[in-house]
């Protein structure tokens, strides 16, 4: 019997030292969905479960050479996005990414992690939204991100928030999932999936009473990278997905590391009770 096709994903982030979120939980989660992970990096966090204490930013020359390396000998199915630290950066991976043809990108514009601190060094948002909204195949912001790359103040409730998801696609975004899951006073998490010219599609989850959630952007993107080659459309690979996320939520809210925030369960289905 022929083996199946493996799928193959590349992630475009930051590092998380602590493991939580990042490269680190792009790559748990690639492997835990059975697709093979590479990784470019364009920053390096000094980062805990308490928050983020320290950024370095690697020159753009560096981030479009590990961009080439792999893209050059790998065959991507699906490339997920993440913190790009600067202009230079979003650039560099926005130019490189033209020259190669990858069939499905994910952006998830990491501009302020979960604990408040903004990881973009400067104002980004322009260059970010010229570049990569008609580059990417889905950008998944949260309500903050939301807010900044559409211009307006952080959404109030599902409405306002709708409304700025269709300002991104006027932008030009081709689809956008809007995560409501920063909405702590409801009691299941929702969450909309925009695609430019359809109607949007509603996910809903029960809400996990847990602080530790560091990552869970990350997580959501990276296995929609992985679950978009595995699925015959976007809709069912966004459910899939929510799945697997709603389970690594669940089952590190449990775990005690660190002081802060902590990070999810990435290969919940790989444990015994």
């Amino acid at each position: 019997m022929p083996n199946k096709p493996l799928t193959r994903s590349l992630t475009i982030a930051g590092s998380d030292s602590g493991g939580g979120a990042g490269i680190q939980a792009d790559l748990k989660t690639f492997g835990a969905l059975g697709a093979y992970g590479a990784s470019v990096i364009t920053a390096v966090t000094a980062q805990n479960t308490q928050g983020v204490q320290g950024v370095h930013v690697i020159p753009p020359e560096m981030i479009a050479e590990q961009c080439h390396s792999v893209l050059s000998d790998i065959r991507f199915d699906s490339v997920k996005i993440g913190m790009l630290p600067d202009t230079a950066s979003i650039l560099a991976v926005a130019t490189t990414l033209r020259k190669y043809s990858v069939p499905f990108i994910v952006l998830d514009p990491v501009l302020i992690a979960t604990s408040g601190d903004k990881l973009a060094l400067e104002d980004t948002v322009e260059t970010i939204c010229g570049e990569f909204l008609p580059l990417a195949d889905l950008i998944t912001p949260n309500l903050n991100e939301l807010a900044q790359l559409t211009g307006n103040p952080l959404a109030k409730d599902e409405t306002e928030m709708l409304e700025q998801g269709r300002q991104l696609l006027e932008k030009g975004a081709k689809a956008v999932l809007l995560k409501g899951g920063h909405w702590e006073n409801s009691k299941e998490a929702r969450d909309w999936l925009m695609p430019y010219e359809h109607e949007p599609q509603c996910f809903r989850n029960s809400r996990i009473d847990t602080p530790h959630t560091h990552g869970t952007g990350c997580t959501l993107a990276a296995a929609i990278a992985a679950l978009r080659p595995q699925h015959t459309n976007l809709n069912t690979a966004v459910a899939a997905a929510k799945t697997y996320l709603h389970g690594a939520i669940e089952r590190g809210a449990g775990w005690r590391l660190g002081k802060g925030r902590g990070p999810l369960a990435h290969f919940w289905r790989l444990y015994r009770d």
